[in-house]
Formats: C-alpha cells, sequence, structure tokens
C-alpha cells in the first residue's frame, strides 16, 4: 500500500468541493488493516480540521464498509487496485477499483453458508451502492452517512 493522497480539506473549505484521499492497494491481505486505518484516519482529520460531523456509528460503518470492499478486491481481483475516500456533505463515498471486470453479486439468504456476505452487509448498511464495469476492471461504490441523523434514505438504496 502507497502512502494516501493529503486530505484536501484547504480546496474543500475555499471552493465547497468534496474532501477526498485516494490510495494504490497491492492486493495482498495487509491491504484490509491498513485502509481500515486510512478511512479512521481520513474521517478523524476531517471531523477535527473542518468541524465535519461524524458519530462513531459513521466511522464503524466506513470501517467496516471499506474492510469487506478491500477483502473482495483480495479475495477475487488479486493484484493492484486503488481506494478513493470522498466527503460530500454528510456522507463518505468509498470507491474500490479492481482489474477484474467481473462485477460482485450478492448471493442469496442461506442460513447455512459460512462466509461470503460481505456484499450483502455492505449493501444493508450503505445508502447507496453501485458496481460497474470500467474500460480495465470494474469500480464498486458504497454511501455511508455520517452522521446519527441519517436522512430517510433506506439502506440498501441503489443511486
Amino acid at each position: 500500500m502507497r502512502e494516501p493522497e493529503p486530505l484536501r480539506g484547504k480546496d474543500a473549505a475555499t471552493t465547497g468541493r468534496p474532501l477526498r484521499a485516494s490510495v494504490a492497494l497491492d492486493g495482498n491481505g495487509t491491504d484490509i488493516a491498513l485502509a481500515r486505518h486510512l478511512a479512521a484516519d481520513f474521517l478523524a482529520r476531517g471531523k477535527a480540521e473542518q468541524g465535519l460531523e461524524v458519530s462513531q456509528r459513521g466511522m464503524d460503518l466506513t470501517q467496516l464498509v471499506v474492510s469487506e470492499l478491500v477483502t473482495n478486491v483480495c479475495k477475487y481481483a488479486p493484484g493492484p487496485a486503488l481506494m478513493d475516500l470522498r466527503i460530500d456533505g454528510h456522507v463518505v463515498e468509498v470507491t474500490v477499483w479492481d482489474s477484474d471486470p467481473v462485477l460482485p453479486v450478492a448471493r442469496a439468504a442461506d442460513a447455512d453458508r459460512v462466509g461470503q456476505h460481505g456484499l450483502e452487509v455492505v449493501m444493508a448498511v450503505a445508502q447507496g451502492f453501485e458496481a460497474r464495469r470500467e474500460r480495465f476492471g470494474k469500480r464498486v461504490t458504497a454511501r455511508i452517512e455520517l452522521s446519527d441523523d441519517a436522512s430517510d434514505t433506506p439502506r440498501g438504496h441503489r443511486h
């Protein structure tokens, strides 16, 4: 994992553009914990430097979504990947790109299945979810409400 791009707080404060951080991932198992820490640090800096409202729930759900998306990259699309974190208003957008063009598919509920519930978890806690093919690979994006004053948008709503 490479060092992430810095939080662009000054630009966001003066231009109204969203706060953003990006990082290249190697596609190995150590990326999962590192990506979680990057997400936590990114939200903490946004809270401290920009006065963003980030609840503990928003912090926890963001780290959970990052874990699940990066785990999927490490399991099913080994190789280089990118993760982008973007805060716009009261929502953080977590986007992961990898080089495998196969889109993730939520599986039917199965009480006997052990594991492989990550996508269902992401879709249950996110206000928005999108997976789309790119010219090379795919891009998966989840949107998570940062404050406890969650909008009326239902969980798993697709944008």
